[in-house]
């Protein structure tokens, strides 16, 4: 008989474990994992250098970063935030640096410090790691016991409490469905766009600052995409700023992950296939783009327009834009018509792009949906259907953008979910 058993060998549930073990070291504890390793996810986040969180900001500030999740988090985040979560890994031994954007990495730049640890503290803690574990049944106390029992790929095993930290798993969704949880409807976040346009072709790899802007790529009526633009305009869920990289397929860098995750719902409805507007040169918008080329004009009359460069871009992309708006190569400003310079400020603060698809950036790869979060007891992370059973990490209906901030997500709550593991155990 365990105390309890944790769901999952990912970041939820090693965190949720360790602190469990580390408020009550006498519990028996176990972590199954279905895999053949641990910790798959830390081991590719961030490149491989896990990205374990994001610099401390307000809990109000922090929360912004989850399309999903948002309201729900400040509460905990005000118990265990980011600064704890550095203070936590940095007692295990763990040297951390933070990145000008803000993301915490270990000064090693290699995730397998943060497993280390991790697998360190485990063993250090005595708590039990399983592999090639799969659950397939989750039955909860009946009115005689007062334990839970899983069926495992080697049997049954018994627990006082359960963690499921399973991450994304449609087959453990499932058994929670089937234990009376709503389950939100799963749909991709965190993925890049594929885009066909010759405005774009042979620029991979230039990156630059830009705005970006999501449209329905039909006229938005009364039908279930336009429902779902309104709304999803409505909470500001459709543009971003950022980085943005010029790829092979398409386009990604963060100002793209980002807006991925922020209209996934919207994104999945309209099937990957909408209008993206994008402002190269964010600091301007189309009027004062307009003045301010109007004033590149006549002081650069005699130069070539392509040459010139009238705005900090990478010279292949502004001659790229220079030629959509018409403008030939051996063109001088002084030539140039009043047409073409309204096509060059639109290419340059308004740019439409047709996006027909995703293509899932793997290293960050996340779901939008999961265990509905009114079943949830953001307190404790118990199941507020049953007494016993916690949650944590990506099986809840929380998502965050790119940066630490998924991450963040599953060190809170299984640090919380092991706070009421350790009180509901106690006897009364």
């Amino acid at each position: 008989m365990y105390d309890l058993l944790v769901i999952g060998g990912g970041a939820a549930g090693f965190y949720g474990a360790v602190h469990t073990a580390r408020n009550a070291p006498a519990l028996r504890i176990g972590i199954l994992e279905q895999g053949k390793q641990v910790l798959g996810k830390v081991k590719v986040s961030g490149g491989g250098r896990c990205n374990v969180t994001h610099s401390p900001a307000a809990p109000e500030v922090f929360a912004r970063n989850y399309p999903r999740g948002s309201r729900e988090l400040i509460g905990p985040f005000y118990r265990h935030g980011s600064s704890e979560v550095m203070a936590f890994f940095e007692s295990l031994g763990v040297s951390l640096k933070t990145e000008d954007d803000g993301r915490v990495f270990p000064v090693t730049d290699n995730s397998q410090t943060i497993i280390d640890h991790l697998l360190g503290e485990t063993s250090r803690l005595g708590i039990e790691v399983h592999t090639q574990k799969k659950v397939f049944e989750i039955s909860p106390p009946g009115p005689e016991s007062d334990h839970w029992e899983l069926q495992t790929s080697s049997g049954a095993m018994k627990a006082r409490r359960i963690l499921v930290a399973s991450g994304s798993s449609k087959k453990v969704w499932d058994m929670l469905s089937g234990l009376g949880h709503t389950i939100v409807s799963p749909v991709p976040s965190l993925f890049t766009f594929n885009v066909a346009d010759s405005r774009l072709q042979g620029l991979q790899g230039l990156s630059c600052e830009a705005k970006l802007e999501i449209f329905p790529d039909i006229p938005d009526g009364q039908n279930e995409i336009g429902i779902y633009y309104r709304h999803a305009k409505k909470a500001k869920q459709l543009q971003s700023e950022g980085p943005l990289l010029i790829t092979h397929w398409g386009l990604s860098g963060p100002a793209v992950l980002k807006l991925s995750a922020m209209a996934a719902r919207f994104l999945e409805k309209a099937h990957y296939r909408f209008a993206l507007r994008i402002n190269w040169v964010p600091q301007y918008h189309a009027d004062g783009m307009r003045s301010f080329l109007e004033g590149v004009k006549q002081a650069d009359a005699a130069q070539r327009v392509e040459k010139s460069r009238a705005v900090s871009l990478p010279g292949r992309l502004w001659r790229r834009l220079v030629e959509a708006s018409g403008i030939t190569p051996e063109t001088r400003w002084a030539e140039v018509s009043r047409e073409a310079l309204q096509l060059l400020c639109k290419e340059l603060t308004a740019g439409e792009f047709r996006i027909h698809g995703k293509s899932t950036f793997k290293e960050e790869f996340v779901t939008a949906g999961g265990v509905s979060l009114k079943q949830l007891n953001f307190k404790s992370f118990e199941s507020k259907i049953h007494p016993g059973l916690f949650l944590a990490g990506e099986v809840l209906d929380i998502d965050a953008v790119t940066g630490g901030f998924n991450f963040q997500n599953a060190w809170t709550g299984a640090y919380l979910a092991a706070q009421g593991i350790v009180e509901s155990l106690k006897p009364d």
